[in-house]
């Protein structure tokens, strides 16, 4: 989620009649029931402008302006405001809001205004060189100053990146820093996570349809590509891209043009793209399930994220970071670790990476009972001994050993799809379904020494549902042992 306009109302229709002026004049937008929910997603993505509304359950539009203006100061927030609020839309020019829109309105209005504050917006980023919605990257180990160094020299380059790295480890962030520090930063940076979206919808995510060009495409749609024009199209886990739309985005590559779904008018696209992975990309070229020319194409320059465990020395101060966000977000004094409870944290796994230790940090800001925080106030899973680091596949991802402590993973679920809800994801249980499957198929085959009879009777399932399992997952180059009965 990554729109420049953020629409905030507790009103279903209001919020309807925004998106449809918004879509009718091409302009991108995510919309947002309640400020607390807004609230969240600036942790992850920073408009260009925002319109809400001043009477809301929960937090209300004045303590939301408040709170936005605090951290992004120069971000342009529109109140809408019914007439009998006039004495609050003072109160919001106090507050520092770009300008008051009253209820009943004009749509055409409503627009106008929104244009102007994108304007204002963009005019401000490029007097401050593209750096107010910069992203937060902390590291002083050598692995990330690498990073760092290489995000510098490729700062007045168009050529394409391939970012990999285990999951949580960043990889959104740096993409987004490599577009701040572009000569394209003053214009869009767009994120599409292509294993988050339906196959059957992701082409028209890309590339947009025309009207009618399948059942309920009721009228024309800009894609990611349009979206992104002039600027930067980051595709996340390009690792999972179905095969045949592989070919599109080469071809798009290739040619600098491409064409809406249904559509016959070739579309020029000035789009820098960025991919990231946290699959071996080589192996699953040698397993035929992604194009090798395709990955030559990407990985013109490649950066490796290292995982949390390789850079131990960043994490106290990742930790001091992540405990000011959270205790900014909820208005009350950063926690403080003693030296042990930071040691204690040091040197846990997290093989969730940094993605883990701002949970963790999260998780003690609120639960935490003191300001300072002992080794007895961590959770469990923390204070109790862990095995060794987990060894990994050839696409980093965990064996699991039964030796380590294992947590209530429901609660990890939970979060995980609340994080992909606030972030605007779709086709959710798809892909946490197939990971989920994945694993058990990797513990259950490790737990039986590779022989499929006996893991597919442990998980439930018959051999030849396991096998189509492995198939279907492209889980073929794993199992080489697994042919055990």
């Amino acid at each position: 989620m990554n729109n420049p306009v953020w629409i905030i109302d507790d009103d279903k229709a209001i919020r309807w009649v925004l998106e449809k002026a918004l879509g009718r004049s091409g302009i991108g937008f995510d919309s947002f029931s309640s400020a607390d929910d807004a609230l969240n997603a600036l942790y992850d993505n920073t408009p260009r402008v925002i319109i809400s509304d001043i009477r809301m359950p929960g937090t209300d539009g004045l303590k939301f302006l408040s709170k936005v203006k605090a951290d992004h100061p120069q971000l342009p927030v529109i109140i809408m405001t019914a007439h009998s609020d006039l004495d609050s839309a003072v109160a919001a020019f106090q507050g520092g809001a770009f300008e008051y829109l009253p209820k009943p309105f004009d749509v055409d209005q409503a627009v106008q205004l929104i244009e102007r504050a994108l304007a204002e917006s963009n005019s401000q980023i490029e007097a401050t060189g593209g750096v107010e919605a910069m992203p937060v990257l902390l590291g002083q180990a050598p692995a990330m100053q690498d990073v760092f160094r290489a995000i510098g020299r490729l700062s007045q380059s168009h050529v394409t990146v391939l970012i990999t790295g285990e999951s949580g480890t960043g990889k959104e962030r740096v993409a987004e820093a490599l577009h701040r520090h572009s000569v394209r930063s003053s214009k869009p940076f767009i994120a599409l996570n292509t294993a988050a979206i339906p196959k059957d919808l992701l082409e028209s995510e890309l590339f947009g349809h025309e009207k009618g060009a399948f059942t309920g495409a009721l009228a024309t749609r800009r894609g990611r590509f349009e979206e992104a024009e002039g600027g930067t199209l980051f595709l996340d886990e390009i690792g999972d891209m179905p095969t045949e739309l592989q070919t599109r985005l080469l071809r798009v590559l290739s040619d600098g043009h491409f064409y809406r779904v249904g559509g016959h008018v070739p579309i020029k696209a000035n789009v820098r793209v960025i991919a990231a992975t946290h699959q071996n990309l080589e192996d699953r070229v040698k397993r035929g399930l992604f194009r090798e020319d395709l990955f030559h194409r990407l990985n013109v320059i490649r950066l490796r994220l290292p995982p949390l465990r390789e850079r131990r020395e960043d994490i106290p101060l990742l930790t001091r970071h992540f405990l000011a966000k959270s205790a900014s977000s909820l208005g009350v004094e950063p926690k403080r670790l003693t030296e042990a409870a930071m040691e204690v944290i040091k040197f846990h796994s997290f093989t969730g990476n940094v993605r883990e230790l701002e949970n963790l940090c999260q998780w003690i800001t609120v639960m935490a009972p003191g300001q300072q925080v002992e080794v007895g106030d961590l959770p469990a899973e923390l204070r109790e001994p862990e095995a060794a680091a987990p060894a990994t596949e050839s696409d980093g991802s965990p064996v699991i050993s039964s030796a380590v402590h294992v947590v209530d993973w429901t609660l990890g679920l939970a979060e995980e799809v609340a994080r992909r809800l606030r972030a605007g994801e779709v086709g959710i249980i798809d892909d946490l379904t197939r990971r989920f499957e994945e694993s058990c198929i990797r513990t259950g085959l490790a737990h039986t020494g590779g022989r499929k009879v006996e893991a597919a009777h442990l998980l439930g399932w018959g051999r030849n549902t396991l096998t189509r399992k492995i198939q279907e997952l492209g889980m073929e180059g794993h199992d080489e042992h697994a042919d055990h009965v």
